[in-house]
């Protein structure tokens, strides 16, 4: 299957044929839509058949065990059959604004200067958990402001590949603690916010900082004795 997201993010249709479609969800030969990971949802799209008939894709997963990009389908639909031609359109205006709130979140992780316990996004905004050093203190209005600078300084965001061994010998570049990136493949993507930001990512983002727009730092919220949870928005 090939992952046309991880090729290109912007991509918005494709033309593909049905793998395996049963009572599990319907695999493409190849997809354009992200699986439910790292924080960020799965992609919902339309499937439209040769007749012109339309099905709605309302959730995207990853399957544990065959690793296959699984579209789960909405309602009772007859199964399509293996080799069935289809086009497959994406819900843009939904994944476009999950490409700003997360590429907002690597910045809100260069703002902060802590390590990461976990993160979540949506298609209005999201929520990065911080491990906070002894002393330090979080003010939204500060942390708004640095946010939307780096915003509007327009940086170019592009994807770099590296190996598990070179990134195990750059530790500083993983800031989620909760989550450890598999150091054992040969290949791993990394995200790269010219001169800002360079850290292991698998989901999509905008290319270019100016893109995400205005954000507002909604609430902060405290987790427990060290742990921080700052909770950003998009302001349309």
């Amino acid at each position: 299957m090939s992952e046309q997201f991880n090729l290109d993010a912007y991509q918005q249709t494709l033309a593909t044929q049905v793998l395996q479609h049963d009572e599990h969800g319907l695999i493409l030969a190849d997809t354009l839509c992200y699986p439910l990971g790292g924080g960020q949802p799965g992609d919902s799209a339309t499937l439209t058949l040769a007749d012109g008939s339309t099905l709605a894709i309302v959730d995207t997963r990853r399957d544990k065990t065959s690793r296959c990009i699984v579209h789960l389908v909405s309602g009772e639909q007859p199964y399509l059959a293996a080799g069935t031609p289809v086009s497959l359109t994406l819900d843009w205006t939904r994944r476009y604004r999950h490409m700003r709130v997360h590429t907002c979140l690597h910045l809100l992780s260069v703002v902060i200067k802590a390590g990461v316990t976990g993160g979540n996004l949506t298609a209005d905004g999201g929520r990065l958990d911080f491990d906070l050093p002894e002393g330090m203190e979080l003010v939204a209005s500060d942390i708004e402001q640095a946010l939307n600078i780096l915003i509007s300084r327009d940086l170019p965001v592009s994807v770099k590949m590296t190996s598990g061994a070179a990134l195990q010998a750059q530790p500083e570049l993983i800031k989620t603690m909760a989550v450890t990136p598999p150091l054992h493949l040969p290949e791993i993507r990394l995200i790269d916010i010219e001169g800002v930001d360079l850290q292991p990512c698998g989901g999509t983002h905008v290319g270019r900082t100016a893109e995400i727009g205005r954000v507002i730092v909604k609430k902060i919220e405290s987790k427990g004795t060290r742990n921080k949870r700052v909770v950003i928005a998009l302001a349309d």
